[in-house]
């Protein structure tokens, strides 16, 4: 599940076929993309936890969804592979849990060992086995991981996170700032090495009193972008140009956050589309829409590490070259 909330439509069933034979007519494979980063969302919505703050909890899916699932799947790393011209990043954003389903943990492995394929990450509760990782390249190999107390012991996710370290697979770690969690979190940073980010998200519609924040900022410096939304009213964004979203029928939008399409990824009539353009919304409020408001300097902090969320240089402090942009923002 994606920061603070589910975030951006309910998952609708879709019925993907075997991919197309040629182009559709007047329309093909477009040329050189710009470098770009794909945040990939398809219908799977089943979760093996059953958190309280998770519209996704203990869902299951039928036999035909994921089987929609499983294909959606095949046939965007299948597109991928063929970009063989272009530098790709890419975020997997399921709505469930991803890596309990071995096509996804296969997904990982294909594209982590495609030239053309800068970064693969995914967001996960960790609560599978990660040994499935030695087959992939683990240099290109990122997993977003969050902690979810109540839903796993923390003896049990403590080893998973060090075993992702004796891996070297590069990690970051987060919890959901509600009350209940600030012991775990606490204990949680304190046993995990000190260059693995833990990051905190702002709980859905909670507000923050500067005393309750720096109890979360002592654990996450960087919570002070997550505890406010962001005015994002016509603010330019790398969304739509060199980040778009892409849900399982191959429809593209420029994020999650925004359902108007752009086109469709297998068709190629999405490239015609992206360019430079303001944001539709009146704010964003999770990370995976405002990291790519070109108003923030985040580029700059998570530079090298923006689809797993970790930040440059991390634990050291923040890039020399963005010298007084880091402060923490305050509500509009």
């Amino acid at each position: 599940m994606s920061d603070r909330s589910a975030g951006g439509r309910e998952p609708v069933p879709v019925t993907i076929g075997p991919p197309p034979s040629g182009p559709a007519p007047g329309r093909g494979e477009p040329g050189p993309l710009p470098e770009l980063t794909i945040l990939y969302r398809g219908p799977l919505a089943s979760c093996d936890y059953d958190c309280p703050y998770c519209p996704f909890a203990k869902r299951r899916d039928t036999p035909d969804t994921l089987r929609a699932d499983r294909q959606a799947l095949e046939r965007f790393v299948s597109w991928v592979a063929g970009r063989t011209g272009d530098r790709l990043s890419v975020l997997f954003t399921p709505w469930g849990e991803g890596l309990v389903r071995s096509w996804y943990r296969r997904a990982i492995v294909e594209l982590s060992r495609l030239p053309q394929v800068r970064r693969v990450a995914i967001q996960t509760n960790l609560g599978g086995r990660t040994g499935w990782l030695r087959e992939a390249d683990r240099a290109r190999t990122a997993l977003w991981c969050t902690y979810h107390p109540g839903q796993t012991d923390h003896a049990r996710f403590l080893r998973r996170c060090r075993e992702l370290d004796a891996l070297g697979v590069r990690h970051s770690v987060g919890v959901v700032g509600l009350p209940e969690h600030l012991v775990a979190a606490r204990r949680l940073r304190g046993d995990l090495p000190p260059e693995v980010y833990l990051w905190v998200n702002a709980a859905e519609g909670r507000e923050y009193s500067d005393a309750e924040a720096a109890l979360w900022s002592a654990i996450d410096p960087y919570f002070g972008w997550s505890r406010f939304p962001h005015p994002s009213a016509g603010a330019p964004c790398r969304t739509g140009e060199t980040v778009i979203s892409v849900s399982g029928d191959g429809t593209v939008r420029r994020c999650h956050f925004v359902d108007t399409p752009l086109g469709n990824l297998y068709d190629g009539s999405f490239a015609a589309a992206l360019r430079p353009r303001g944001c539709p919304r009146a704010q964003c409020d999770c990370h995976i829409g405002y990291v790519h408001l070109r108003t923030l300097p985040l580029y700059g902090l998570f530079a090298g590490g923006v689809p797993e969320r970790i930040p440059a240089g991390w634990p050291g402090p923040p890039p020399e070259e963005f010298p007084g942009q880091f402060r923490m923002p305050t509500p509009a």
